[in-house]
């Protein structure tokens, strides 16, 4: 059965823009009643269907605590749930605070997904909705959550632990608080726990998670300019190898292939399928071709347009394109222990020269106009002394003024000729 995973998340109406264009923000960071901008939504898309005549209402909800934290309770109270609601649920000690974020039907889909067995006796319950007295303490609690989290680590810093901590979740009755934390190797935080309980007057839990779980729960914005997979909709974290990416013929640059965890990219998993596919029936890239010329050997491999390059032994420099079905018939002679001429034979058919033209997207400007060297202030002045000059001379020797004049009325008089001959006939 599908069950719909909002990949985007969505804002909700207290989230909207204020007067000055900024957003103004519900200041609930991903936990507001609507569930609308919420860490790995679910739509239930069954929530406008009845159910059938004789059919029970299934009993579990799930429940959303901070970040992306999930669990199932089981509803015995059969109060009225539905999603947004504040619910005080079930803990190992006191209550703890959570939002509904999935009834019916489609938590049976998600506990069978997960591999919770929803039949066993002891399972959380839902205890009530959460009384406003409930929810003031609870969000108490998470306002202190920063202060205290910064705090811990000046203190892992003094009794010098190599580790870090990342997160702090108060549970909601505030008797208890659980501080996640990475490492490198084992870490011994007995003396950690006694300060920071003396400190902070509360139960300590320290959970170690691994990297990608912290970038989970702590979000953040990916190299293209989304957030998150795992923070958004990812759930299951498939291992990753240097493998994927030499299939998809990417460089080995583990600045570009890590993401934010430090590990490599949930992302490079997504296409791995389709470049498997397509390399079922495609030569290795170690490929050799045997001819009359000399041994040729693969440079390069473009698999979506089905060409390899290759180049001669003694001539590294001068690659020849073949298609896919050209090698594998230089193959198939090469197993019946025959010799192709050369790879000019194949490769003079697809070789095909392009020029390379700019065009000018604008659609009106050169793209040289800033090549154009301009006149220097100099040389304008200095033309303009040349003017000045030839002005006195002409002014000195009227006759020459009046001779050119009269020139520049022949030049006039054959210019209108001209036009009158390329154009009508003048009637005077």
């Amino acid at each position: 059965m599908f069950f719909g995973v909002n990949i985007y998340n969505m804002g909700c109406s207290s989230c909207s823009t204020g007067k000055d264009g900024q957003p103004k923000g519900c200041k609930n960071n991903g936990t507001c009643g609507t569930d609308g901008c919420n860490k790995l939504t679910v739509f239930d898309w069954l929530s406008n269907m009845a159910l059938p005549n004789g059919e029970k209402r299934f009993d579990f909800v799930e429940v959303r605590f901070k970040n992306s934290r999930k669990e199932f309770f089981q509803n015995t109270e059969n109060l009225s749930l539905s999603i947004g609601d504040i619910v005080a649920t079930q803990a190992t000690s006191g209550h703890d605070i959570g939002m509904v974020t999935l009834t019916g039907e489609l938590v049976r889909v998600q506990m069978k997904r997960k591999k919770e067995d929803f039949t066993k006796e002891d399972f959380p319950k839902v205890y009530r909705k959460a009384s406003q007295k409930d929810i003031d303490i609870w969000q108490k609690c998470r306002d202190r959550e920063d202060e205290i989290k910064k705090r811990s680590r000046e203190i892992a810093i003094i009794l010098q632990l190599q580790m870090k901590i990342s997160d702090v979740e108060f549970q909601g009755d505030g008797s208890k608080a659980t501080f996640y934390y990475t490492a490198e190797d084992r870490v011994d935080f007995r003396q950690l726990i006694k300060d920071m309980a003396k400190a902070f007057g509360i139960r300590i839990e320290m959970r170690q998670i691994g990297y990608r779980q912290e970038a989970q729960r702590l979000g953040g914005i990916g190299s293209c300019g989304r957030e998150l997979c795992c923070s958004t909709w990812l759930t299951d974290f498939r291992s990753v190898s240097t493998s994927a990416a030499r299939y998809q013929q990417l460089s080995l640059n583990p600045q570009k292939l890590a993401g934010q965890c430090g590990k490599l990219k949930c992302c490079l998993n997504y296409e791995l399928d389709v470049y498997l596919d397509a390399l079922k029936d495609f030569p290795s890239q170690e490929t050799k071709l045997f001819t009359e010329k000399g041994l040729a050997f693969c440079q390069k491999t473009d698999i979506f347009k089905e060409q390899l390059w290759f180049s001669y032994k003694d001539v590294p420099a001068n690659w020849h394109v073949l298609s896919k079905d050209q090698v594998n018939e230089i193959l198939e002679k090469n197993r019946n222990k025959e010799k192709v001429a050369s790879l000019e034979a194949y490769a003079v058919d697809n070789i095909i020269e392009e020029k390379v033209v700019f065009e000018n997207v604008v659609g009106q400007d050169s793209l040289t106009r800033f090549d154009k060297p301009k006149g220097s202030k100099y040389s304008r002045n200095r033309n303009k002394g040349k003017r000045t000059t030839n002005a006195k001379n002409s002014n000195a020797n009227p006759s020459n003024s009046n001779n050119k004049s009269n020139n520049g009325n022949s030049n006039n008089n054959s210019r209108g000729n001209s036009n009158n001959r390329k154009g009508k006939p003048n009637n005077a």
